[in-house]
């Protein structure tokens, strides 16, 4: 469907357009593509599955608010979006950071998205699901600054320069968070008796 794409740039402005032009079909088509990469984002944070849902739901009503603000002339609509994505969830980790509550992860065995292979076994599907919530249990041992680096860096996959500029802070900073967050997720995960992933 279209969630496992992103839309091209002049495809993005369009449905901007047709959404300030209060086309509703056009706001799903962006929720609908766009929806399962800040979930999954919101969860490498939370932890929690509600908390990852509600999030999603802030970052879209944000969205919402600030399509008069996009311009296609900075950016493609996925780079836009998911900056105010990471923007938002990033505040709200900080905003917990500071102020702790149930910091235990509920089972994300029934909100994990993912695509079903026909040729996995049962068997494959346990051991998939089981060294998800083992490696998210890992990262959720790391210290928040370390967390967050590792997974803007190794999960969302930006740049040095875009967590320097997410982040505000230098870029050696950020690399030694990275290096150390990956070296205590090594060790985390071998004590954890986790395989390395391929």
């Amino acid at each position: 469907m279209g969630a496992a794409k992103s839309l091209a740039a002049s495809d993005g402005a369009e449905l901007v357009r047709r959404c300030r032009a209060g086309d509703g079909a056009a706001w799903e088509e962006i929720v609908q593509t766009y929806s399962r990469r800040i979930y999954n984002l919101a969860y490498r944070f939370t932890s929690r599955a509600d908390s990852a849902e509600d999030l999603t739901q802030e970052v879209f009503i944000r969205v919402y608010r600030s399509l008069e603000q996009y311009d296609p002339k900075q950016g493609d609509l996925q780079n836009w979006l998911m900056r105010l994505a990471r923007n938002l969830i990033i505040d709200d980790y900080r905003r917990r950071q500071r102020t702790p509550h149930d910091t235990h992860a509920d089972d994300l065995e029934d909100h994990t998205y993912h695509l079903r292979s026909a040729t996995n076994s049962v068997q494959k599907e346990m051991e998939r699901r089981e060294l998800g919530q083992q490696v998210q249990a890992a990262i959720d041992k790391l210290s928040p600054d370390l967390r967050t680096c590792v997974i803007l860096r190794d999960i969302e996959e930006l740049s040095y320069q875009e967590i320097v500029d997410l982040l505000k802070i230098p870029e050696g900073t950020v690399k030694s968070r990275i290096n150390r967050g990956r070296i205590e997720l090594a060790k985390i995960l071998k004590r954890m008796r986790v395989a390395a992933m391929a």
